[in-house]
């Protein structure tokens, strides 16, 4: 079995968003929402690689508010996002981080993915209780 290494800089990190995303683009459940909204993959890739990075390497790369982002997803889902696409994306960042890293690295992409993706979800949750 091939060595994988800890993730460790910015092409890494480019790396997992990518990989990653080719399998959310494919997947039977989450392909449909990221495909029907996100137009410029390259632009996406690029943000996604400036938010993981300023999370694994505290590089203030990015500057968005993912809050409001994935807030305005449910919002043109007509309020369709679930717990369950949360665990889907969450089985399929840890799976694809398993393939190709390893490391204290790696497992803070793994634990960091899952405090924000609870956050994300009670936020999506709160914001529709308001309207």
């Amino acid at each position: 079995m091939k060595s994988r290494k800890d993730i460790t800089n910015r092409k890494d990190v480019n790396r997992l968003v990518k990989f990653f995303y080719e399998k959310v683009r494919r997947h039977d459940i989450l392909g449909p929402i990221f495909n029907d909204i996100i137009a410029d993959w390259d632009a996406h890739f690029k943000v996604l690689t400036d938010f993981w990075e300023t999370q694994l390497f505290l590089k203030r790369k990015y500057n968005g508010n993912p809050v409001r982002v994935h807030q305005e997803v449910d919002l043109k889902t007509n309020h369709a996002v679930t717990s369950e696409h949360f665990g889907l994306w969450l089985n399929l960042w840890f799976e694809t981080i398993d393939e190709l890293f390893e490391g204290d690295t790696a497992w803070i992409a793994k634990n960091r993915a899952q405090k924000m993706s609870t956050m994300l979800f009670v936020k999506i949750f709160e914001q529709r209780s308001r309207n």
